[in-house]
């Protein structure tokens, strides 16, 4: 059970980057449709932990150290090779974005130049890929329980000072700008580009666990408890929609609200969650190429690294749009592949 629960700690540190710690993917994605943002968050609940569930489970299967095993296994010859190509550029894409939004972070924060937040959050990314993979997870999975805890403390806040009525706030909420058309096709897209992104580590550490079934636990714990952190930013945000409307970070306003103190332990989960991504990302994007144990591994961290700072330089806000815009669509094809594997495999077990 230590295993699994390690395990779903490092998927959801994984996937709560930037976006999601801010609370404006949330927004976004699910409370801008007022009620029917919490029937979002449990949609995407239910398929986070199936889709966590069957990646990981996969992963421990075929004992792989790199996505590409698996991606070939479940997509086959021709849609597994442009699966691969996609998924791979992709890690690259969105540990760059959470180079510059670190950049951006630091500058709002503390008024550093953006440029040298995101070297500061470029050397520790490299710094943590030297160490070994099981290190990797313990670091990813430990910034979760704190997150949690600055989740928790700030929807207590917001629930015990909610100056609105439901009615109110669902018609302040769905006049805000929403990432889709209806709640239902919000909470699709933001599983698709999420297990987008992944699904490469998750994959991975699943091949590091020799039991399928506490994979499986694992894959599917991190898919809940991912899913219950949705709920609760989303809680959070739409009882208190009035005054987060047209802030960029909505989570860090309300901490700052309760108190300063709230709101620089809000902009260290911000910065945690970013590196989480980054990490994870960077090491899932190198060992495509390169094998963990080999030789030349860490002097590809390093080159990758200088590149992905390089690329950084671009700015936060263009990178988001340009790369998570593409992921969205990606992740639909990667999670109907995963569901036709899962019933493939269930026939073969029968």
């Amino acid at each position: 059970m230590k295993r699994s629960i390690q395990m779903a700690g490092a998927f959801v540190g994984l996937i709560v980057g930037a976006g999601f710690a801010s609370g404006q993917e949330i927004l976004q994605y699910f409370t801008s449709f007022g009620y029917w943002g919490i029937a979002g968050g449990v949609v995407a609940t239910a398929l986070f932990a199936f889709l966590g569930m069957t990646l990981a489970q996969l992963g421990s299967q075929l004992k792989t150290t790199s996505h590409k095993g698996v991606i070939y296994h479940i997509g086959g010859r021709y849609i597994g090779a442009i699966l691969d190509v996609l998924i791979t550029f992709f890690l690259f894409g969105v540990a760059v974005v959470m180079f510059a939004g670190a950049g951006s972070t630091f500058e709002q924060m503390f008024g550093l130049d953006a440029r040298i937040g995101s070297i500061l959050m470029v050397v520790l990314t490299i710094l943590t890929l030297l160490l070994n993979l099981q290190s990797i997870l313990n670091l990813i999975a430990s910034i979760t329980p704190y997150l949690l805890l600055v989740i928790l403390i700030i929807l207590g806040y917001s629930l015990a000072t909610m100056d609105l009525s439901f009615v109110q706030a669902h018609e302040i909420a769905t006049q805000q700008p929403a990432a889709a058309g209806n709640w239902f096709l919000g909470a699709l897209l933001y599983v698709s580009y999420n297990i987008a992104c992944g699904a490469a580590l998750l994959i991975v550490m699943g091949g590091a666990e020799k039991d399928r079934r506490i994979a499986g636990i694992g894959g599917a714990l991190g898919g809940l408890l991912l899913g219950l952190m949705i709920i609760l930013v989303n809680v959070t945000l739409f009882v208190k929609v009035d005054t987060i409307a047209g802030v960029d970070l909505p989570t860090l306003e309300l901490a700052t609200q309760i108190h300063p103190i709230i709101g620089v332990l809000m902009a260290i989960a911000l910065l945690g969650m970013i590196y989480n991504t980054a990490v994870g990302m960077f090491y899932s994007f190198t060992v495509r190429f390169v094998a963990p144990d080999h030789k030349s591994f860490k002097i590809v961290i390093v080159c990758v690294g200088i590149a992905g700072y390089i690329a950084s330089l671009v700015g936060f806000t263009t990178l988001v749009g340009k790369v998570y815009s593409t992921v969205g669509y990606l992740g639909f094809a990667l999670m109907a592949t995963i569901i036709v594997a899962w019933f493939k495999g269930r026939k073969t077990v029968h």
